[in-house]
């Protein structure tokens, strides 16, 4: 088999994969339904992957570069209030966990990103990092990795909470900007207008 045809059936591997975790979710992502999506013998993913977490993993990264992608388009300027910047890519992080869910879960699994398979940390810390700078920007007194962090867990569990319906029977919220507001503030101090 040529390189081309390698990189070829790997490339499909994936896209089913992503399609795959997009509309039925991670627990459908099996060897054998991936293989079977993709038309081939239910051992042919091995010869690519040589287990199921390499699988995986090469499908999260696709999740990882496609956040990061829509987290570019929407930071903006640099010189733009980071501030705002930090709104807007908080916005675009729980848009992203609520119109991907699937995708979201298979990417913060904890065994994907431990197993240090296919760059998945090198995929998402600098995600991480620029969420440093932007709250470092805003909040210069302060240890700006432990407030990103901690930002990024609020965020994180608003995706949750959301998703699984619980913050809108608890708030009565029509939508989770208000508690990406009431996280910011916060994590950043009251926005002043």
């Amino acid at each position: 088999m040529s390189d081309e045809d390698t990189t070829g059936l790997r490339t499909r591997l994936i896209d089913v994969g992503v399609d795959l975790v997009t509309r039925e979710g991670a627990q459908a992502l099996t060897l054998r339904e991936i293989a079977r999506r993709a038309g081939v013998s239910h051992g042919a993913p091995r010869r690519y992957f040589p287990t199921h977490l390499e699988l995986l993993s090469a499908i999260a990264r696709r999740g990882f570069l496609d956040l990061q992608a829509r987290a570019a388009r929407a930071a903006g300027d640099d010189g733009a209030d980071p501030r705002a910047r930090l709104t807007e890519l908080a916005g675009v992080y729980l848009d992203f966990a609520l119109s991907q869910r699937g995708m979201y879960e298979l990417m913060f699994r904890h065994d994907l990103l431990e197993s240090g398979r296919l760059g998945l940390r090198e995929t998402s810390l600098p995600m991480f990092g620029a969420l440093v700078d932007l709250v470092g920007r805003v909040r210069p007194d302060a240890d700006a990795r432990i407030v990103a962090g901690s930002l990024w867990a609020n965020l994180h569990g608003i995706a949750q909470l959301w998703g699984w319906g619980s913050l809108r029977l608890t708030t009565g919220a029509d939508d989770f900007v208000p508690l990406l507001r009431a996280a910011l503030d916060a994590h950043l101090g009251p926005e002043e207008r």
